[in-house]
């Protein structure tokens, strides 16, 4: 996820910086401020990552069933009115035309996409902090 938005990224800062630096700063120092400002965005992103994997390393570690579980239970219920509007439904359609399609807002979208971008988060840092006790061996 990191990795693909920092070229588009670090296009915008290159951008602005040219914009906003004077013309009298030579290319190394332009070099250098630009690699600085990038650094501090990936650390505060890194930052944001580190903050949501807690969160869910929390959520997975929770004492209440539905804590532990309700972001395989969302997922579940986005893949079961995905498969009932482009499995189901055509395929009972053939049939009969007494077949709803389920309405997928955007808003459902988003949070399939922060659910699972929290599990792939969540599963980084667990392996992450199973190697790190294991003193770096893999």
């Amino acid at each position: 996820m990191i990795q693909a938005l920092i070229g588009p990224i670090a296009g915008i800062v290159r951008d602005v910086l040219r914009r906003t630096l004077p013309e009298k700063i030579d290319e190394k120092t332009r070099a250098e401020i630009e690699a600085k400002v990038l650094s501090e965005l990936l650390k505060a992103d890194m930052s944001s990552l580190e903050q949501q994997a807690k969160i869910i390393l929390a959520e997975a570690q929770g004492e209440s069933w539905l804590q532990r579980n309700w972001r395989p239970i969302l997922m579940l219920v986005i893949v079961a009115i995905v498969a009932n509007n482009y499995i189901l439904v055509p395929w009972l359609s053939l049939f009969t035309n007494k077949v709803a399609i389920l309405e997928l807002p955007q808003r459902l979208w988003d949070l399939m996409s922060l659910g699972v971008g929290g599990y792939v988060v969540g599963r980084s840092a667990e392996k992450f902090a199973r190697i790190w006790k294991q003193g770096g061996k893999t």
